[in-house]
């Protein structure tokens, strides 16, 4: 009987691993697709992402509701508790990713018509592809219980708000040169700032990824370099 259960607890955890990669692959797949129809400024690619997040929506329902299900019947403990409290968190940090991924599907439609300058577009394209690549590795990194991979996308978020940075000032010289860049150039600057949040869930994922693996939480300060908060208000030089 005790191996029964075993077997079934094992089982269970599987399963919420299962729908995690699931929800990793469609969040990764939406964040692509949103930079990819704002640099193509495709309005039915941005629609498709906008239904297609509901999908990630109901995903994160089903673990949830498995979640809960698996700690009333086997009342795990130490790391198998862990498992699922990760799971748990993982999904919620996916779920973000996917709405912001919506949030600049929704951009993309509310441009249409305006005026792009001139390759102004290319910053939020290099922060994507940084994005992208650590949203990739830290799913591996879940994946394979990578302490040690998610410890590397954990240090490397400094370098997404640096180039956040540096685009904040590249778009609010656009903005004072010609104000006819004003209304794209401030639509672009939401969709950077949510290409940059969705680099912090990434990060969110690497710590929950070393507390399912070690049992600690990471003390240490996170590496951030995002300016803009001192620059909106003039006090960087």
């Amino acid at each position: 009987m005790t191996e029964h259960i075993v077997k079934q607890f094992d089982e269970d955890l599987k399963s919420l691993s299962e729908m995690i990669a699931e929800m990793g692959g469609l969040a990764e797949k939406l964040v692509a697709e949103s930079i990819a129809a704002l640099l193509k400024r495709d309005i039915n690619g941005a629609q498709r992402i906008i239904a297609t997040d509901r999908v990630i929506d109901r995903l994160q329902h089903q673990i949830e509701e498995k979640a809960v299900l698996t700690i009333a019947k086997r009342q795990p403990m130490a790391v198998d508790l862990r498992e699922i409290v990760a799971a748990l968190r993982v999904s919620n940090d996916l779920e973000r990713i996917g709405d912001l991924a919506k949030n600049i599907a929704k951009r993309v439609i509310a441009i249409e018509g305006q005026l792009q300058p001139p390759k102004i577009a290319g910053g939020v394209d290099h922060m994507g592809e940084l994005v992208l690549a650590q949203l990739k590795k830290v799913l591996d990194a879940y994946s394979g219980r990578d302490a040690g991979k998610a410890l590397e996308v954990w240090q490397r978020d400094g370098e997404i708000d640096a180039l956040y940075t540096s685009l904040f000032r590249e778009l609010l010289t656009y903005m004072m040169e010609d104000p006819r860049n004003i209304g794209f150039s401030t639509h672009l600057l939401f969709c950077a700032k949510n290409v940059e949040r969705i680099g912090d869930h990434a990060t969110n994922i690497a710590e929950t990824i070393n507390y399912l693996v070690t049992g600690e939480m990471l003390t240490d300060e996170r590496p951030k370099q995002d300016l803009t908060s001192t620059l909106a208000f003039g006090g960087a030089q």
